[in-house]
């Protein structure tokens, strides 16, 4: 069934309401609610369903600015499901704005489930799965007027902004939910664009990451050129599964740099994200993994301890594209058999945690059920109540390994956090020498097991660059059952050499670059969970152990 975009209603301050418009005088269906307030994009109204779409009026016509959008719903249709709708601007055409960097030629603004408008994170994530991005989000918190009123746009470039409740509600509901204000003037043409030849808007660099994203053909010169690096591979032998959004560009990505080293990947995609930046750099360094002999008694262990740390359908693919076939195929069909091969095989372990709210105990508890799932001692999501009952009560310390080269900005990132101890090698040593020391390393560790014996959050600040180093602390960890997490700090090595300069005692810039040389990121699996922290200290990404 076709169903019309309601109509938006004016705020009360709007400039740009004309006769024909209706303007809002009441605006309690906004007040004490959080609310979102996204650009209002100059395109065409459209609306995707699973088997076609419309503009505005159900019964649209072609026109040669549909054509496009056309191609993008046979892309994204099929994973639309019956009875739901994608709605948005069709960006392609010039109408009153000229864009000359857009991300998209379609921004989608809301997804209904029938008459039930989803909530607008949940709007994100549905979207972005499909390779459809969202408007530019201005303002975010507890609606406010005057914030509102103070909001500065560029009236030459922008045309106003869309308020809407970030909760979800119902179709009745829209009118008292989501109102916009508009530029005076917005229509600055004397001919309506329709009865015009059609100019395009011009796109940017970022719209060959949407089109991949999408499922259009990769155009790998200017996907390359958008993430700003080179390789000479190929493409040629890649697929994906049918899987759209992040974890199809994840697999482009990593097929076309899979000879690049993994850390290098990582600090140097996080200007995308560091979501999709991990997950790049995670399939850069497992994918050759699936090209070893494993025992075959074994393997079902050893690809469900792979699943913790990528999406093993990806990692098939790509392993695929640039390896050995046929041994990757072997690890396939086990992989299909063991049910992994799936973009979240997770699915059923964390319906069977609902009863836990979100937090450390759910993290703990989902962790250690993947782990037993690994070892044979879980086989289904009706045993997992009954295998972390030990962990349900919370009783139990937390330990945050700061993980990164020096200067990455770990002690930054700790400054920011509630915790109870810091065990800090650096504070135990005379100076920043950073040679190995036998002594220190002995006591900054009896310090860590005092201090998880009392209890609470404690910190290990160090470099902590291999699984090594890491192991030693997990081992003390183990024996006071403290939950464990990797905080990765994520930074280019020349962003961590202007900060080490900067620093009262740096790191001999040669042995800062033995440090990134060395450097190994943990993977999601290694501790129950990981956090990885941006340049600009603050978690930007979790591990797949939690939603």
């Amino acid at each position: 069934m076709r169903v019309h975009y309601p109509r938006t209603s004016h705020l009360p301050w709007s400039p740009g309401a004309s006769s024909d418009d209706v303007r809002t005088t009441d605006l309690s269906g906004l007040a004490g609610r959080e609310v979102v307030v996204t650009e209002k994009l100059d395109g065409e109204n459209t609306t995707l369903y699973a088997d076609g779409l419309h503009a505005r009026s159900l019964d649209s016509a072609h026109h040669p600015s549909r054509a496009w959008v056309k191609s993008l719903q046979g892309l994204v249709g099929p994973s639309i499901p019956a009875g739901w709708r994608v709605c948005g601007e069709n960006l392609y055409a010039r109408h009153s704005l000229a864009y000359h960097d857009l991300d998209s030629w379609f921004s989608a603004f809301s997804v209904w489930d029938g008459d039930f408008c989803l909530d607008w994170d949940a709007t994100v994530r549905f979207c972005a799965d499909r390779g459809l991005p969202t408007p530019p989000v201005l303002w975010r918190g507890v609606f406010d007027e005057k914030a509102l009123r103070g909001l500065r746009l560029d009236l030459t470039r922008q045309e106003g902004f869309v308020v809407r409740a970030v909760a979800g509600f119902t179709r009745d509901e829209f009118s008292a939910r989501v109102a916009k204000w508009v530029r005076r003037g917005h229509v600055q043409t004397d001919q309506h664009w329709m009865q015009a030849p059609v100019v395009v808007n011009g796109r940017g660099a970022a719209a060959a990451l949407w089109d991949v994203r999408a499922g259009f053909p990769v155009d790998v010169p200017a996907l390359l050129a958008a993430v700003d690096m080179r390789s000479t591979n190929d493409l040629t032998r890649l697929d994906l599964l049918g899987r759209t959004g992040d974890a199809r560009l994840a697999g482009v990505l990593a097929t076309l740099l899979h000879a690049c080293p993994r850390p290098r990947v990582m600090a140097r995609l996080a200007r995308l994200g560091l979501p999709l930046a991990r997950r790049v750099a995670d399939l850069v360094g497992l994918h050759p993994l699936l090209y070893r002999d494993f025992p075959d008694e074994a393997r079902r262990a050893g690809l469900t301890r792979l699943a913790m740390a990528t999406d093993l359908g990806v990692l098939h693919a790509v392993a695929a594209a640039v390896g050995d076939t046929q041994a990757v195929e072997w690890s396939r069909m086990h992989a299909e058999e063991a049910g992994l091969l799936g973009p979240d095989p997770w699915r059923p372990l964390r319906d069977a945690l609902t009863d836990l709210a979100p937090g450390d105990v759910r993290d703990r508890c989902f962790a250690e059920a993947r782990t037993a799932l690994a070892d044979g001692r879980l086989h289904s999501p009706e045993e997992v109540p009954a295998a972390t009952w030990r962990w349900r009560a919370g009783d139990f310390p937390r330990l945050i390994v700061l993980v990164g080269p020096a200067g990455s900005g770990k002690s930054t990132f700790v400054t920011g956090q509630e915790v109870d101890d810091v065990v800090s090698m650096d504070a135990l040593r005379d100076s920043g020498d950073q040679r190995a020391n036998p002594a220190v390393l002995r006591e900054a560790l009896g310090r860590l097991d005092r201090a998880l014996a009392r209890g609470g959050t404690v910190v290990w600040d160090a470099t902590a660059l291999n699984r090594h180093q890491r192991s030693t602390v997990a081992t003390v960890a183990a024996g006071r059952n403290a939950l464990v997490t990797h905080a990765v700090v994520v930074v280019e090595e020349e962003e961590a050499a202007r900060r080490n300069a900067a620093r009262s005692h740096p790191v001999p810039p040669a042995v800062l670059s033995a440090q990134f040389a060395r450097f190994v990121p943990p993977y999601p699996g290694e501790a129950h969970r990981t956090w990885y922290v941006g340049a600009a200290g603050t978690v930007e990404d979790v591990d797949d152990a939690h939603e």
